[in-house]
């Protein structure tokens, strides 16, 4: 075909660009519920004790604050205020767990000695008492 007209298109994959298939549910609590799923999923792909550990860390993030919807981030499970808005926290399991703070989330400045630095990432083996009220304060500060 020649000059203007309309070009055949190849059928699109993206969910966002084609009609839902039969059966298939398109509302944002499936869209929740899979992105949960996929982090309970990932989380048990660990070997213990990092994965009773990233659990506790998960239960003790979600506890916090009910509100944040779960989802994998770069290959590991994040928090965001919702499916569609950038992750404010991630869960880490390289050489060891950690917990970090997105540059999405808004940063407020340590002051003190650590003037303008900005806490954003922490290491953890393990959780105790002490570790989920931290954690919980740190979650809490984010979505506050």
């Amino acid at each position: 075909m020649s000059g203007w007209g309309a070009a055949p298109r190849a059928p699109t994959s993206c969910r966002r660009c084609r009609a839902p298939a039969e059966g298939e549910d398109m509302s944002m609590s499936s869209k929740d519920e899979k992105n949960l799923a996929q982090v309970l999923d990932k989380i048990a792909e660990l070997a213990d004790p990092d994965r009773s550990t990233m659990q506790q860390v998960h239960d003790v993030i979600m506890a916090a604050a009910p509100g944040l919807k779960p989802r994998i981030w770069y290959g590991m499970p994040a928090y965001a205020r919702s499916a569609s808005t950038p992750a404010l926290l991630t869960l880490r399991k390289d050489e060891r767990l950690n917990l970090a703070i997105t540059e999405k989330a808004a940063f407020r400045a340590a002051g003190g000695a650590d003037g303008g630095l900005m806490p954003a990432a922490w290491y953890f083996e393990t959780v105790d008492a002490a570790t989920e009220k931290r954690i919980t304060e740190i979650v809490r500060s984010v979505v506050d």
